[in-house]
């Protein structure tokens, strides 16, 4: 459909693109990657026609529309945010606008049988054929439905676009994009200012999008879910692979190794070439086969070899300190801004050593909980830290509000106290900014840099309740994986705050789902959390229509499914396998107490712990209390899920 060929871009001295060739055909799903300066956001400008071009070209077929998302924008202000992304239907809008002034002439006119007016029914015709073509009949259905998946309300769509925040803004020009339905779509990070909600829907809108996108995207499920080509570029070349992200890691890691055996024996032949000539350079009877390997060294095609970029962050958060059974308390906590609830009545507890998430939609209060845990007034209810618990928290906008004008060493030295203080440029290093790096200032430092100093500061001093609100911001998809390393290996409790789902997996046992001013508690992952959300949603959009129509729908969608046995079938096998897991939870509780009754009713005698026989059950006596303790746990958790998979059977069952 697009074809890229021979393209040659050079910045300074440096080749972007090295005669880069490759074709995107309609509905591929590209991921473009590569290093940071690799020129993957050059490559969708020179698509979108805002790059020229050093030499080769790029061809598109007559007629092809292209939608384009760079990462930063300008943004018109004065319009409401349906007039906004209305702006997507200018040339339907253009086209009717025409209709009606043809229609009010020919409401005026009365020369029926003149060749104008016999011209103007002619161009009526034309346009609203036109009209039809383009779709304005479902024109403000289709902006509904882009703008409620984007997360936005209906409430929204009056207000003034300078009301909202730039992220909130790129949503819209995003929603304006894709109600264009190009032919060619260009995303760079469009994941960038989504809540999960919003990424799924974007996910599933792409997925069966008629057209061609090629996109930018630090969101590995993201890309393991949407892609079916990875191209990578690197040191100005193309290499083209037909699989997601996380299948590219592999068969690159396998083109690697060839690329440096052939590397490896290639310099072993120039290496004996250039022994050779110098051997025999001045001896005349040797002449003809110097220049012979001279002419041929000249003519060698030499191979390159990226550099693998191994630098890393390499850190562990200090050990949590002791403290008490439970970190954290909310009791009917409540909190507005001005006449607007965020939330109120919200009340739930963490004990010490969880890893909990907070979930939902951008503007339900994640962020502002988080907020009023390490101090921020609220309008009701309580807050109460566990004994000896010490915060660490990392804000969203942790990065934006360093210094500008301190230096990286600076910024960490005015923030550390204690032995720490001598040990600030070791840490610096394992954060990337050893040698001269310590001594630049913030200013000048990139989103992910600036973002690697916030959380070097967080290690400073041991915290036993790390909050960390959007910590991979700006965070490319090694250095997430470094951070989630570190946060897995974390003994303390967590509130973690996030919207990227591969950093979520195995991070939380525990989730807080923030949704219309109200606080839902799931257990289990990110996995569980998003399966019952899609099942959520759809109980949602029913209750919106009439019990008939449910009916109806339901029984349609059933008898049209053909997966639907199947997935009961699984469902049941499963509720099967978590009774068994509720059996056996039961049946370790209940020999635990009988083991613990026996051990009572030999300590229930006044003597009985002085007796030297007794020594070993007296001793044995607290840790079967504990052990009993986790066992009532475990089985409470086990009937948790035996019920959230029962009634998720009951769903479809009904």
């Amino acid at each position: 459909m697009v074809g890229i060929n021979n393209a040659v871009l050079h910045f300074a001295d440096r080749a972007i693109f090295n005669s880069i060739s490759f074709i995107v055909n309609k509905q591929d799903r590209v991921g473009l990657v590569g290093k940071n300066g690799a020129g993957k956001s050059t490559m969708l400008k020179a698509l979108a026609g805002i790059q020229k071009l050093d030499g080769g070209s790029i061809s598109f077929p007559t007629g092809l529309t292209v939608g384009y998302l760079p990462q930063d924008m300008d943004f018109v202000s004065g319009r409401t945010v349906w007039d906004e992304t209305e702006t997507s239907f200018s040339k339907s809008l253009e086209i009717q606008n025409k209709i009606d002034q043809i229609n009010h002439q020919l409401g005026v006119r009365e020369d029926y049988e003149s060749e104008s007016y016999l011209k103007m029914l002619d161009d009526l015709s034309d346009l609203n054929e036109k009209l039809s073509l383009l779709g304005v009949d479902t024109m403000e259905a289709e902006i509904e439905k882009i703008l409620l998946g984007l997360g936005f309300t209906r409430d929204d769509f009056s207000r003034q676009t300078d009301e909202f925040s730039g992220g909130w803004r790129m949503r819209i020009e995003l929603a304006k994009i894709l109600l264009q339905q190009s032919d060619l779509l260009l995303l760079d990070e469009p994941t960038n200012h989504l809540d999960i909600e919003s990424i799924q829907w974007l996910e599933d809108f792409l997925g069966t999008y008629p057209g061609a996108v090629v996109l930018i995207s630090h969101d590995r499920a993201f890309l393991d879910n949407l892609t079916n080509r990875t191209v990578e570029i690197s040191l100005g070349k193309i290499y083209d692979y037909a699989a997601h992200y996380t299948k590219y890691l592999e068969l690159r890691k396998e083109r690697r190794e060839q690329e440096m055996a052939a590397y490896v024996n290639q310099q072993k032949q120039i290496k004996d070439t250039e022994d050779f000539i110098d051997r025999f350079r001045a001896k005349a009877t040797k002449a003809v086969q110097v220049q012979s390997r001279i002419k041929a060294l000249g003519r060698l095609d030499r191979i390159e070899i990226e550099v693998e970029d191994t630098a890393a962050m390499r850190f562990s958060f200090p050990s949590a300190p002791h403290s008490g059974k439970v970190s954290l308390r909310v009791d009917q906590v409540e909190k507005k801004y001005d006449d607007k609830t965020i939330f109120k009545d919200v009340s739930f507890s963490i004990e010490r050593g969880e890893k909990i998430a907070l979930l939902g939609k951008n503007g339900e209060g994640k962020s502002t909980m988080s907020r009023l845990i390490v101090g921020e007034k609220y309008n009701a209810g309580e807050i109460e830290l566990g004994y000896q618990v010490n915060i660490g928290y990392f804000a969203q906008n942790q990065a934006e509000i360093l210094d500008p004008e301190k230096t990286v060493f600076e910024t960490i030295d005015e923030a550390a106290t204690g032995e720490i203080r001598t040990k600030i440029r070791s840490l610096l290093g394992s954060f990337l900014f050893g040698g001269e790096e310590a001594d630049k200032k913030v200013k000048v430092l990139s989103g992910g840099e600036r973002a690697r100093l916030a959380m070097c500061k967080l290690l400073l001093e041991p915290v036993n309740l790390l909050i960390l609100d959007e910590p991979t911001n700006h965070l490319d998809i090694r250095s997430k994986e470094i951070l989630k390393d570190a946060l897995l290996r974390y003994d303390g409790t967590m509130i973690l705050i996030s919207h990227d789902r591969d950093f979520l997996k195995g991070m939380a046992q525990k989730i807080y789902e923030f949704s219309d001013g109200t606080v839902k508690e799931h257990l289990g992952g990110i996995d569980e959390f998003l399966r019952s959300k899609r099942s959520d949603d759809i109980k949602v959009w029913e209750g919106t229509k009439s019990a008939k129509t449910v009916a109806e729908e339901k029984h349609k969608s059933k008898s049209n499914d053909p997966n639907l046995y199947q997935l009961k079938k699984e469902l049941k096998k499963k509720v099967r396998t978590q009774k068994n897991a509720v059996s056996k939870a039961e049946k370790v509780v209940s020999d635990t107490e009988t083991e613990l009754a026996k051990v009572n009713d030999v300590l229930k005698h006044p003597d009985a712990y002085s007796r030297p026989e007794n020594k070993e059950l007296v001793e044995n006596w607290p840790i079967l209390t504990k052990k009993l303790e986790t066992a009532m746990e475990q089985w409470e958790e086990e009937e948790a899920k035996l019920e959230t998979l029962e009634n998720e059977l009951k769903s479809y069952e009904s």
